[in-house]
């Protein structure tokens, strides 16, 4: 590994002496790929490979090489597409210059009489999978208003790369998504319904932030992240067991990445992760520090199961009101029917059954409460708000 410290050269972004440094490395070593991990120009990466002899890519490309490995569907592929082609397109100037200008035609494939064509297929490929990822986030609006409709509650994960994200999905929700020491595991968004004391909400665990993430990555990536804005609370996991200057770096870049997708306003809790590492003095003074630039704070270890029955508790207090309801319907077959209904969409406390008319007590969101109520009335039963909670607070 080559570091240096100085402002970026034209030609080569290193130093012209560095650059050659570079090179006898690359031959004494018989590498095959220079990677950089600062964002290069065209011309810049143009210029090393000459000298080099072999394929150089610069930090943005390196991350789309990871995602495209990491990518496990079609909505996961056609976003990483995107992100590559509109890198390709955005540069596409620059290369077609360097190819007319004869100073290396073959460079990426680029013939002296081709190019023309090699932009405007780039461009035509880029409107291609922006209208089929269009039509994917169709679909999950339309998934959006579904949930809405049965009074689910949404709540992302969300968080820098290898802060344990899919650890803490797997504890909430006692199943298996690939949780990895690798970087961005995690490229599609997991969904599952979990059962937190008395609320069934939707669990929505997304693909890692990463320091300096490209506005390329960020656009191509939205139909995932969209699972993010539209949340009814983030839990913002933070890898505590690390240094106090990577946790305030990482949490930092977390909350400007929250803001730049546009899910400024919705609650965050702070989820301190991996507890286990760290002693009980160091988890304090952490604390202390964060509190300046973070809020609701819970400490826990996702892969012990160390609070996570406190950060259950948390999570249901920040959800929407919920309306205690008691109801009589009359035995028949339509009650029964909504009954069924019922049990999928809300808490039931309990069930009296007796000889002509059924007692129901449940819990359920306002919206669901209303829907309870018009169904009860066209079954003949009687409806009762028994109570209301607001369990939404702020700290």
């Amino acid at each position: 590994m080559i570091e240096q410290v100085r402002p970026p050269h034209p030609r080569y972004h290193i130093g012209v002496g560095k650059a050659k440094e570079l090179a006898e490395m690359v031959s004494r070593l018989g590498a095959e790929k220079v990677i950089f991990g600062n964002e290069l120009k065209v011309v810049q990466v143009y210029n090393i490979a000459k000298l080099t002899g072999v394929e150089v890519i610069d930090r943005l490309q390196l991350i789309l090489e990871i995602f495209l490995r990491r990518a496990s569907t079609k909505e996961a592929r056609l976003q990483i597409d995107l992100a590559r082609l509109q890198y390709e397109l955005a540069h596409a100037k620059e290369k077609v210059r360097l190819a007319k200008v004869g100073e290396q035609p073959g460079f990426h494939g680029l013939g002296k009489y081709d190019v023309d064509v090699y932009y405007e297929t780039i461009r035509r490929e880029v409107q291609s999978i922006q209208q089929k990822l269009k039509n994917v986030r169709k679909t999950r609006g339309l998934h959006r208003k579904r949930r809405r409709k049965l009074g689910f509650s949404l709540v992302s994960l969300a968080g820098y790369t290898n802060s344990g994200k899919s650890t803490l999905f797997n504890a909430l929700t006692q199943e298996s998504v690939p949780a990895d020491p690798r970087l961005f595991t995690t490229i599609s968004t997991t969904t599952r319904i979990v059962k937190l004391s008395e609320e069934k909400v939707l669990l929505t665990d997304t693909v890692g932030f990463i320091d300096k993430l490209p506005l390329t990555l960020i656009e191509a990536f939205r139909s995932t992240l969209e699972e993010t804005i539209f949340s009814d609370l983030i839990l913002l996991v933070v890898d505590v067991s690390e240094p106090p200057y990577e946790i305030g770096r990482k949490l930092s870049c977390c909350l400007e990445t929250i803001r730049e997708i546009g899910a400024t306003g919705i609650p965050i809790m702070t989820v301190l992760n991996k507890i286990d590492l760290i002693s009980a003095e160091d988890l304090d003074e952490k604390m202390k520090m964060l509190r300046k630039s973070a809020l609701n704070l819970v400490p826990v270890s996702a892969l012990y199961g160390i609070n996570i029955d406190v950060l259950e508790e948390k999570i249901v207090q920040y959800l929407e009101r919920k309306v205690r309801l008691h109801f009589t319907v009359p035995m028949n077959d339509d009650s029964l029917s909504l009954l069924s209904w019922i049990f999928e969409n809300s808490y039931v406390h309990n069930v009296d059954y007796g000889n002509d008319v059924i007692n129901v007590y449940s819990s359920a969101s306002t919206e669901i409460a209303e829907k309870i109520k018009e169904r009860v009335d066209k079954v003949g039963g009687y409806f009762k708000v028994e109570e209301v909670a607001d369990l939404l607070t702020s700290t």
